[in-house]
């Protein structure tokens, strides 16, 4: 359900941008984001460190794209949200903890030296996925990128996690390993 919940606002823009056009599916994504930490904060929770730059990059890069009517701005903002969250994760990599480790820890035991590559993973996933998006924006139509901004995002997020999911495996116990093939 925390899926469905984080994905709202990429699944109504996109809608938005099938049913009418750019411009509209910017509009609404800058209030789906504002609900969503509105909603989120109602709910007694704190919004996490995501939202809050998702949610500053939407009013941002698409408050230029709606008032300057370029859908360029809006298109750059998923690079700029890779970046800054890899800029994050790379400021945490000479740390005591890495931001991964400090997100995982009460689920997961690993030993130092697998938090800074789970970390490097991260830090490699994020500025790769902002070239990948800006490869897409200046190669495709705009029909082309919005496709990709659900449906190839998402995919490669999965495929990515996955992938982490065998990194962190290799240091589990043996016996919690056994645990989860039953």
């Amino acid at each position: 359900m925390k899926l469905f919940y984080d994905l709202l606002p990429i699944i109504v823009f996109f809608i938005a941008y099938k049913l009418y056009n750019i411009y509209v599916a910017t509009a609404v994504a800058i209030v789906a984001a504002t609900t969503h930490i509105v909603f989120t904060m109602i709910r007694g929770k704190k919004p996490d460190m995501m939202q809050w730059i998702t949610l500053a990059m939407i009013i941002i890069l698409g408050g230029a794209t709606l008032l300057f009517r370029n859908e360029l701005f809006i298109k750059w903002k998923p690079t700029v949200v890779y970046w800054v969250l890899g800029c994050v994760f790379a400021a945490t990599q000479f740390t005591s903890k890495t931001l991964v480790q400090k997100m995982l820890e009460k689920s997961l035991s690993l030993p130092h030296k697998a938090w800074l590559k789970l970390n490097i993973s991260w830090i490699s996933f994020f500025f790769g996925m902002g070239i990948l998006n800006l490869i897409v924006v200046y190669s495709f139509d705009t029909d082309t990128w919005v496709n990709f901004k659900l449906f190839g995002t998402l995919g490669l997020t999965v495929i990515f996690v996955l992938l982490q999911g065998m990194l962190i495996s290799r240091y589990m116990p043996e016996d919690k390993q056994q645990e989860k093939k039953t």
